[in-house]
């Protein structure tokens, strides 16, 4: 009797062993001469999915560690001319619905999301980037990487983008989109994005932004929380920024001293000037919640 409950210990343990076990997948867009820009359209249903620089020349490298061999990625690339269109979609054929990705997320005591995506950039190519993340958390770590856009939207996501170093974005993005139905989103050193134009919309949930250094060009920046809170770290108060205020009396609002309101619910900083080409013109919106500007 021992030996037998031993032997079906065993090949439990070994059953379990297999059901978690996670697969191992590597796409990659090799290197090749005249390419100078790369498109990736990239959707994952659940994951931690992380982007960064890498070591190599190719314009592309992912990897992942997936959890469910049964839902599989697909994974393309096509090149014309100077260009790299690719994508990758991981698609849920059990279609989990929206409600069912926040209720795991509110009452879930776990912290992984089944699977893991490690996407490489290199620093010799021209990056259009469009995130579609159902529910998980994405780390966007775009130092010496030029990124002309970066879209990303989720149903339920935290989403972290900054610079591990203190250089800018060569070329200069043209826009930058982050929306979420729920979830946070931390934008770190912003400013060395030089993103023209900064659009982040969260239905429930945080916004996070830093410009705590001065912008070298114009932007404008948008910021809308129906229930939440926005924090806004603003660059030294020389610098010309100008904020709009778009609230409702259920939202409490904290601002610096040294702001100057110019009109209802709009204010500037000490160097503000209309006609400055650095100006940096912030929109905040909040339904129910707070603002906090420092």
């Amino acid at each position: 009797m021992l030996k037998k409950l031993c032997l079906f210990l065993c090949l439990l343990l070994s059953t379990v062993g297999l059901v978690c076990a996670q697969f191992v997948k590597e796409y990659r867009v090799a290197e090749k001469a005249g390419i100078e820009k790369v498109s990736l359209n990239f959707s994952s249903y659940k994951s931690e999915t992380k982007v960064k620089r890498s070591a190599g020349m190719d314009p592309l490298r992912i990897h992942g560690h997936l959890l469910q061999a049964n839902i599989l990625p697909d994974f393309r690339s096509t090149t014309s001319k100077n260009r790299v269109a690719a994508s990758l979609i991981h698609k849920n054929i059990e279609s989990d619905n929206l409600g069912k990705s926040i209720t795991s997320k509110l009452f879930s005591t776990t912290t992984g999301f089944d699977h893991s995506w490690d996407v490489g950039l290199t620093s010799s190519y021209v990056y259009d980037l469009d995130f579609n993340l159902g529910m998980g958390t994405a780390d966007f770590d775009l130092a010496q990487l030029a990124v002309s856009t970066l879209k990303i939207k989720s149903a339920s996501a935290d989403v972290f983008i900054h610079y591990s170093s203190n250089t800018p974005n060569p070329i200069g993005m043209d826009t930058l989109l982050v929306t979420l139905n729920m979830g946070a989103v931390d934008l770190h050193q912003a400013q060395l994005a030089q993103a023209k134009k900064v659009i982040i919309e969260v239905n429930y949930g945080q916004i996070s932004l830093n410009y705590g250094q001065p912008q070298t060009s114009k932007a404008q920046v948008i910021a809308a929380v129906g229930g939440g809170t926005i924090y806004l770290k603003l660059p030294p108060e020389s610098s010309p920024v100008k904020i709009r205020m778009k609230t409702t009396p259920l939202c409490r609002i904290a601002l610096p001293d040294y702001l100057r309101a110019i009109g209802e619910d709009t204010f500037v900083t000490k160097g503000y000037a209309a006609s400055d080409p650095r100006l940096l013109e912030f929109i905040l919106d909040v339904g129910v919640g707070a603002v906090t500007v420092e």
